[in-house]
Formats: structure tokens, sequence, C-alpha cells
């Protein structure tokens, strides 16, 4: 790994890859793909050590590196929603077909979960993929965003709400 200057370098190396594995599977849940999740906890790496300080005096660093993945993969959705659809893929939205099932469903579930993680603020869409997506419960997940249980607890209520809103209209549309 990169020294990052200063007299940072290594303690920021040491801490980093201690959370590596936890990072990793974090990173797999919101990809659902293992080499995706390499490519973003890479990228978190080089986001991360341009700044090592900031990281190393966070009071939780994964709760640091978690968010920076978070918001590394939203600003990817980001740039996917913007591109126009592939032809194949509109003909069998417009006919109504499902894809079928196997790995392209599987991938195309996962980054409709990115998708819809992408309709919450930060700090709802942290509180989801903690808890209903990386399996933490709320006392732990709260402690590594650095929140109160209840802070916590009322976020992700929210959260859940503004979803069920928002796949409701658009089932009304027609979208889904």
């Amino acid at each position: 790994m990169a020294d990052c200057g200063g007299g940072h370098g290594k303690d920021f190396d040491r801490v980093f890859v201690e959370l590596l594995p936890r990072l990793h599977r974090a990173a797999a849940t919101l990809t659902g793909s293992p080499l995706a999740a390499g490519d973003v906890v890479h990228d978190a790496y080089l986001r991360i050590a341009r700044r090592p300080e900031r990281f190393l005096d966070h009071p939780q660093p994964y709760a640091y590196a978690f968010t920076t993945m978070a918001n590394i993969l939203r600003d990817q959705w980001r740039r996917e929603r913007r591109r126009a659809p592939l032809p194949e893929t509109a003909e069998r939205e417009a006919a109504g077909r499902e894809a079928p099932p196997g790995p392209v469903a599987e991938l195309q579930a996962r980054w409709e979960v990115v998708r819809l993680l992408g309709c919450l603020t930060d700090k709802q869409a942290r509180a989801v993929a903690l808890v209903d997506l990386d399996g933490y419960s709320v006392d732990e997940a709260a402690d590594i965003l650095g929140l109160h249980r209840s802070t916590l607890a009322v976020t992700r209520r929210r959260a859940h709400g503004r979803l069920r809103a928002l796949l409701a209209r658009e089932r009304e549309r027609g979208g889904g």
C-alpha cells in the first residue's frame, strides 16, 4: 500500500488493513459481487489515503471507510442512471417480461438495491445498509455510525417509509 505522506502512512495502512475483511464483506453486500467489492474497497482506500489524518482521527474508522464506500457506490449509480438503457433491456421492459432467473437477475436486483439506497439521505442509506443488508443489529449499527440507538431506529424507520412510498408511486406509474 502507498505511503500517504507525513507520519500517518504506516498507521493508516495498519488500521485500514485491520478493517479490510469487514469492509470487503460490506462492499460485497452492497455490490453483490466480490470482484466489484474489491474495486470499491480499493477506490475507498485511494480516496481516504488523500487525507489519512481524517480517517485516523475519526472516532469510528470503520464508519468513515463505510461512508466513503457508500458515497463511491452512490456516485457510480448516479453515473449509470444517466446512461441510456440498452435496446434489448428496453424491449424486454416494453414487452413486460421479467429477466430470466440466475446471476443476471441477481445482479439486477442488487443494482436495484443500490438505486433505492440512492433515493435516501446518506444517513438513512447507511442505517438501512448496515442493519437490513449487512445484518448488524440496531445497537451495533448505531455504535458503528456513532449514533444513539433510538436515533438510528428512527432514521431507519423513516427510510423504510420513504422506500415504501417510492415503490408505491412507481407501481402506480407502471414502473414496477
